[in-house]
């Protein structure tokens, strides 16, 4: 899934709870964009019009952030290309995480979502000359494992062969973006990455709107509407849980959003995950905090080594 993920700033102070209920209260309102990008694709919505209006219409509430956060001066920036090719992977990372939500089922599609922190240990390693150890190789191949057991014998009667493509293929080019995001989040505002992430698209996607665009009734539009402002006030909500606690408390937070997908499936599609698919996600999951973990480890051995030395 495309979001934004920033260090916390050293002089904030940490507020475990503060932090811990902005997160679960962010995968609540992104899994509501991603139910409503799916709901609009059954109503006939084509994705190019779907990513159109969810960056059209959350651009109010990446605005809203900068103007709360650091101001309008901090959109001046001499990182544009940096914002550029952000912008650029972060909207192919879009394409495919709406169409695995919309070929998926929305349980399915999260969990194989949880997948990203497992490729991004795997790109770390070609793109970032990191070494993992034996550990987090091991979770690694066992996160994959829980990937088969979904798509394996038995799994949900909704889980296509092309749309688990489509998940994977988004999970890799979202751990694609965290990279990125750990060399531009060093000099820009986490609300400034947000708001040209929203921003800079929309050009490029607004003329593709004249082939794909096309009215629709009153209820659609309130669909679309309610995609870009959940999925706005997601990525402010994540930024903000950066804000008062670390990445090793927030993120297992995300495992949250498999309940809310889980209960948005039954209540709009009548759709219950499989057993498959909660054994797959278990597995997942622990391979994606054990990872997590080893990496706090790590740091933690980083920061003994430097006290020691100095």
């Amino acid at each position: 899934m495309p979001a934004a993920s920033h260090r916390t700033s050293s002089h904030h102070e940490t507020r475990p709870f503060l932090a811990i209920g902005l997160r679960l209260l962010a995968m609540l309102t992104i899994t509501i964009m991603f139910a409503c990008v799916k709901w609009a694709s059954e109503r006939g919505v084509h994705i190019v019009e779907t990513m159109f209006y969810r960056q059209l219409f959350g651009m109010p509430v990446a605005l809203a952030g900068v103007m709360i956060g650091p101001g309008l001066a901090a959109l001046k920036t001499r990182n544009i290309g940096l914002h550029i090719g952000r912008s650029a992977l972060g909207t192919f990372g879009m394409v495919l995480n709406f169409g695995g939500y919309i070929l998926l089922p929305l349980a399915e599609a999260t969990t194989i979502g949880f997948t990203m922190p497992i490729f991004a240990t795997l790109l770390s390693v070609f793109f970032l000359g990191e070494r993992p150890g034996i550990h987090r190789w091991a979770a690694v191949i066992v996160g994959f494992l829980g990937v088969l057991v979904i798509v394996g014998p038995g799994h949900h009667e909704g889980v296509s062969a092309l749309g688990v493509a489509v998940a994977i293929g988004a999970a890799i080019v979202t751990a694609c973006v965290s990279l990125v995001l750990r060399q531009i989040g060093k000099t820009e505002q986490p609300s400034v990455i947000v708001f040209y992430f929203t921003v800079l698209p929309l050009p490029f996607l607004g003329l593709a709107m004249l082939w794909f665009g096309k009215m629709h009734d009153m209820e659609t539009w309130g669909i679309l509407l309610a995609m870009g402002f959940f999925g706005g006030i997601a990525q402010l909500l994540m930024t903000a849980a950066l804000r008062w606690g670390p990445v090793s408390l927030v993120l297992p937070m995300d495992y949250s959003s498999l309940l809310w997908s889980t209960a948005l499936g039954w209540l709009i599609w009548q759709n219950w995950p499989g057993s498959s698919t909660w054994a797959g996600a278990a597995i997942i999951a622990g391979s994606s905090l054990y990872i997590l973990w080893r990496e706090r480890i790590r740091h933690r051995q980083s920061l003994d080594r430097e006290i020691s030395v100095n």
